[in-house]
């Protein structure tokens, strides 16, 4: 999806929300049992209300665990440990059903070519509102969650309880964010703090410092517009592990194929092909194809190749679609997306998975699916430098689409030119701007965030070098860095 004028709505919600204490749950089981077993097949599920928690599902893996020991830490550490929230971790009974893995799934994933684990679609999703290349609705509310437990954790917010929720509705402009319309955030409380001190502390300590210049004139600002909050988490509410998919995804910016992700090895697409196809998404718009793109997955169980694989870029792509420049620079993107391909470049059998449980699965810095993916393609899988095309020498290019008064500034080349050989160049126009284009292409750059009494070719230029090679540093500065060669006659 691509928003050009309007309002967007996205939610988040905090670490003690029922159904993220079952997320969480899920995947510290899921980690203790890959720490031990790398190859670990798991499928746990959680159900929690009051003083009763379920564990659920299939487990397959050489490692000894103790589900009853991870769950009561995992409630320890949201904060239900001394009963101040109706909650306490050692006196929860715990009821563990859990068996092997179907022999019969079990076949087609142990397959020499590993096969998916079951049936499916998956998306992915990525755009230019941010740097992490996220939607600004999402991030915004995944922040105000993140500094709510920050928050609470200080003294200054002992009196805050953990479960919570943030709602941020986003208003657009042609293409561009324009403002927070408005928000919406509900935290439990002890009943020591009274609605009124409550809502002056989370709109000084939360709001303000989080949103702060999306915030406007006329912005609505709803702070527990229900009043108070003193019963939460398990206690006032159910919980079951993936009822959050869309605040783990994209705020619903995105389309989403349904699976739930927490609990699940890397052999379940529902959680690798959805990684996977935000990695793709996201390297897309970090190359300048595009400014936003949606990937589409689907799989078939027991098969290794996904039968489906499609790019969506909403009128934003600038050249060929992605599947066509792909292939040119030497990217077999059906075999990437091979179950046993994405869990050796993600480091999916690492236990990495508790973390990704609260505020988003996307966006994070770190994770292995938000890297640029000549970081973590096999090297052996795609072409070399000379296969690809090689670029342009600083001061030798031309200009086939110049007026002849366009001028070459200077070629930035990429730290991995070993694995990506497309140097990106900036040039001088006639009218004064900068543009951006890669050296091997005839397309120019779009300017995510032309100014606003920009016209004409406006939305594919900078107004001056610097904000069009800070814009190089935010795509590509955490790649690796860039390298900067001056064009012929400059000194």
């Amino acid at each position: 999806m691509y928003i050009k004028t309007g309002l967007f709505t996205s939610e988040s919600v905090s670490h003690g929300h029922p159904d993220k204490i079952c997320d969480q749950i899920s995947d510290a089981i899921l980690d203790a049992c890959l720490a031990q077993d790398p190859n670990a097949r798991v499928a746990i599920e959680t159900a929690i209300k009051g003083d009763l928690l379920c564990i659920l599902g299939e487990l397959t893996t050489t490692a000894t665990i103790d589900p009853d020991t991870i769950a009561r830490g995992v409630l320890s550490d949201i904060g239900h440990d001394g009963g101040q929230w109706g909650l306490v971790a050692d006196e929860v009974r715990v009821i563990t059903e859990v068996s092997q893995q179907s022999p019969e799934i079990g076949a087609g994933v142990d397959a020499a070519d590993m096969g998916a684990g079951d049936q499916g679609l998956m998306f992915g999703y990525a755009c230019s509102e941010t740097r992490a290349l996220m939607p600004l609705p999402i991030s915004l509310a995944h922040d105000l969650m993140a500094l709510h437990r920050k928050l609470r954790l200080s003294p200054a917010g002992q009196e805050l309880g953990p479960d919570a929720k943030a709602q941020v509705t986003m208003r657009y402009d042609r293409g561009r964010p324009d403002g927070v319309a408005a928000v919406v955030l509900s935290s439990q409380h002890s009943r020591d703090l009274g609605l009124a001190e409550l809502r002056d502390m989370l709109r000084e300590l939360l709001i303000t410092p989080v949103l702060g210049r999306h915030l406007r004139p006329d912005t609505k600002v709803h702070i527990n517009p229900a009043g108070s909050f003193h019963s939460g988490g398990p206690i006032a509410d159910a919980g079951l592990t993936g009822r959050k998919i869309i605040v783990d995804t994209y705020g619903g910016m995105a389309r989403h194929g349904g699976g739930a992700f927490s609990g699940k090895d890397g052999t379940k697409v529902d959680r690798s092909g959805a990684y996977a196809a935000r990695q793709l998404a996201r390297d897309v718009v970090a190359r300048g194809w595009a400014e936003a793109c949606e990937v589409r997955v689907a799989y078939a169980i027991g098969q290794a190749r996904p039968v489906a694989v499609d790019f969506e870029t909403f009128g934003t792509g600038i050249g060929a679609d992605p599947a066509t420049q792909y292939k040119d620079v030497g990217f077999d993107v059906a075999d990437m997306l091979r179950p046993a391909a994405i869990i050796d470049r993600l480091q999916l059998r690492a236990p990495l998975f508790r973390q990704t449980a609260v505020l988003g699965h996307f966006g994070r810095a770190g994770m292995p699916w938000e890297r640029f993916l000549s970081q973590t393609v096999d090297r052996s899988r795609c072409s070399t430098g000379a296969e690809a095309g090689t670029a342009n020498v600083a001061g030798q290019a031309t200009d086939s689409k110049a007026d002849g008064q366009s001028k070459l500034i200077a070629t930035y080349v990429q730290i991995m030119r070993n694995v990506y050989s497309r140097d990106i160049e900036i040039w001088q126009q006639a009218d004064g701007t900068f543009s951006l284009r890669f050296a091997d292409s005839a397309d120019w750059w779009r300017n995510p965030r032309p100014s606003r009494d920009a016209k004409g070719s406006s939305r594919h230029c900078w107004y001056d070098e610097d904000s069009a090679v800070s814009y190089l540093d935010q795509v590509y500065g955490g790649f690796g860095g860039l390298r900067r060669v001056p064009a012929s006659g400059e000194s």
